[in-house]
């Protein structure tokens, strides 16, 4: 098996996907308590958004650090194809 380095991010990533995975426990116990359908959608929407904000982060660190140390860079358009890379990664 592939060993990759620790980023930076990951120790943050970590502790969000934590957070992330605690809030779903408490969202179980409240569908379990019978706690009302807007309640529980908007604790989901908080879930969601806490996961696709690591994944942004994970992705976008990896494109730093990774990707970025493997294309070579010009003088007139330093990584302009990374950045535009970069960029387009806030639509997934």
């Amino acid at each position: 098996m592939l060993r990759h380095h620790l980023h930076e991010t990951h120790p943050a990533i970590i502790k969000r996907l934590k957070r992330a995975a605690g809030h779903l426990n408490t969202i179980i116990s409240m569908i379990e308590n019978e706690r009302s359908c807007v309640e529980l959608a908007q604790q989901l929407h908080a879930v969601e958004n806490a996961v696709a904000n690591a994944k942004k982060t994970l992705i976008h660190d990896h494109i730093d650090h990774c990707l970025a140390s493997s294309i070579p860079t010009t003088r007139n358009r330093p990584q302009k194809p990374l950045q535009e890379f970069r960029e387009i990664t806030k639509y997934l």
